[in-house]
């Protein structure tokens, strides 16, 4: 497709004066697509992947064309599925309204004190930018008014869909004027998306972004096959021996996101945890500070994460692999933007090798394997550190040190050379120069056994086939809750439990069966123990989970008589199929 300029698209001057200043003048190919059917008045579905400049294809030319002359009223909606892809529209669309007059622009989100919300929506906000459950608690309380709304946007549906805002959105779009122009944006097509455009897009256009890849081809992406017990070292290894500005570290859950960065903190890195237990404000605080290179690193997941954008973040490291291929192309969307080259790394352990070929298959591209960086790699780039250190130093006042260490020298009579020596070697103590051999020779020991990773597992067959469970889908293990019919509990309620206790995506949740006392559910191989542990102490409406692990052969594994983990190891019969199934294995306490 040939490149297409801004000027030639029919902005209108205030819009196209904004976005010469902003230094942009070639449209990308979303942009091209969208921003002249909207500009005609006509509704559009676009698809197209993250990163490709979503926000100005709709933005542009719905500013172009809207009547913002009514100071009293809202005259163009858009929803974003989280907060932080709230506050990065809203600013972008400021920047793209900055020479339009009444063109005020509120983001309303929750986390963030609602009664600053409504003193600015007292002001009359003319272009709100919203969270769908908190926009709905603005109309129950009346203090938004959508009925001469012109313009309204569903930004990645398919996220805001899925992390259950269904019933909010259709609330919301039964509020907007059947006048109103109408966009909406998606990267897949799922049943509830499509029951959206069915029901409340009437006759669109269409802006579709085919891709020969899922992912842009300016990222370099690696992967790195470690042990999970390894994963630290490896990590802190890879940081070491990248050249990079900004990192941003992907987790699992929120408690990881401390945990990790407690422990990258304490070995020197500048780093700051990003995730749905932080307030808001401190967030906000966090993402600042990176882009004011306060810090270098941020550990998050993938929620905390969705709709970050900051300049600076040259490596997105996968230190858990996700579960779904979507959350990887937006994870490593992070980085790579706006025509800048990214690097993207992904540690797997041995279990996980299926995963990557799922996302290989998914996105089209091979993810090459990187190597270990050795002990020699890491002390070499310490040694060039601690070299810089010295110069830098060499330029402040040392006089009274020189004159300490001649006093020294005469008092000892002491080599000079010995003295520098024990001098550095003070100076290291704390951020060591050298890496020793004894620290890191299991993890290289390992790393070097390509049979410890999977990489050539001959067990791995006979292992699929032992977990190859009447009925179970070929890559998922099949799990036992404790709540059924009898509880009054549903498959929503199960998705929910899930996706809420551990940020997993519904998306890669298996096949739900519900009997009478209890229920199964099916989830990809390779669920890392913390996860479990999770899951097999949360609540579903109210019941305890008792989450167990089902298998179709063996006794359940020996334990103590803790709490309640011997009785619950007696056996069950899966209904559907018949066949009786123990629980093998335990999971530990928090």
């Amino acid at each position: 497709m040939p490149y297409t300029n801004f000027g030639d698209l029919g902005l209108s001057k205030p819009i196209l004066e904004a976005v010469v200043k902003a230094g942009y003048e070639q449209a990308s190919a979303i942009q091209a697509k969208a921003i002249p059917i909207l500009l005609e008045g006509k509704n559009l579905l676009g698809t197209a992947q993250t990163g490709t400049g979503k926000t100005a294809a709709f933005s542009l030319p719905l500013l172009s064309k809207i009547d913002f002359s009514s100071k009293s009223s809202t005259a163009m909606l858009v929803l974003t599925p989280t907060r932080e892809l709230a506050i990065q529209v809203a600013e972008a669309i400021r920047s793209y309204a900055q020479f339009l007059e009444n063109a005020s622009v509120l983001a309303v989100y929750g986390g963030q004190d609602i009664s600053i919300q409504l003193r600015a929506l007292k002001r009359d906000a003319a272009i709100v930018v919203a969270t769908p459950g908190r926009l709905i608690d603005h109309i129950n309380r009346g203090s938004i008014r959508l009925s001469k709304v012109q313009a309204i946007v569903l930004d990645e549906a398919d996220e805001m869909l899925d992390m259950g805002f269904m019933e909010d959105v259709e609330t919301i779009l039964k509020a907007i004027p059947d006048s109103a122009q109408r966009a909406l944006f998606s990267a897949t097509m799922p049943t509830s998306v499509k029951k959206i455009i069915k029901n409340y897009l009437g006759a669109f256009e269409e802006a579709c972004i085919e891709n020969k890849t899922t992912t842009v081809e300016n990222i370099s992406q690696r992967f790195l096959s470690i042990k999970p017990t390894h994963k630290l070292e490896a990590l802190c290894r890879v940081l070491e021996a990248e050249v990079f500005d900004g990192v941003l570290i992907f987790v699992r859950t929120k408690q990881a996101t401390a945990d990790l960065s407690e422990r990258l903190e304490s070995r020197g890195f500048s780093v700051a945890p990003l995730s749905g237990d932080l307030a808001q404000a401190m967030r906000e605080r966090t993402i600042q500070r990176l882009k004011s290179k306060h810090i270098d690193i941020i550990v998050a997941t993938d929620v905390a994460a969705r709709g970050l954008d900051v300049d600076r973040i040259t490596h997105v490291i996968n230190y858990d692999i996700p579960y779904d291929t979507e959350s990887y192309v937006h994870r490593i969307g992070r980085t790579g933007r706006a025509g800048r080259t990214g690097n993207a790394i992904l540690f797997i352990s041995p279990r996980e090798q299926r995963l990557l070929k799922m996302i290989e298959k998914a996105t089209r591209q091979k993810i090459k394997s990187m190597d270990l960086p050795s002990i020699e790699q890491i002390n070499q780039k310490r040694i060039q550190a601690f070299y810089e250190d010295i110069n830098q130093n060499l330029q402040s006042d040392l006089q009274d040190f020189k004159e300490l260490v001649e006093d020294f020298l005469k008092q000892k009579e002491t080599p000079l050379m010995d003295v520098a020596a024990a001098l550095a070697f003070m100076a290291q103590q704390s951020k060591p120069v050298f890496l020793k051999e004894e620290k890191a020779l299991k993890v290289e020991k390992d790393y070097k056994n390509l049979e410890a990773f999977g990489l050539n597992d001959k067990k791995r067959g006979p292992r699929e086939k032992r977990n190859g469970l009447d009925g179970v889908e070929a890559g998922f293990e099949r799990y036992y809750i404790g709540v059924g019919r009898s509880h009054k509990v549903s498959p929503r309620d199960i998705v929910g439990a899930i996706a809420g206790e551990t940020d997993m995506s519904s998306s890669v949740i298996g096949r739900i069966k519900l009997f009478d006392k209890f229920s199964t559910v099916e989830l990809p191989e390779g669920v890392p123990e913390p996860i479990l542990n999770i899951l097999e102490h949360m609540r579903i409406r109210s019941f305890p989970s008792k989450f167990r692990l089902m298998t179709e052969d063996g006794p359940p594994q020996k334990s103590s008589s803790k709490g309640n983990f011997a009785k619950r190891s007696k056996s069950f019969k899966d209904r559907s199929g018949g066949k009786p199934f123990r629980r093998t294995r335990r999971f530990g306490r928090h």
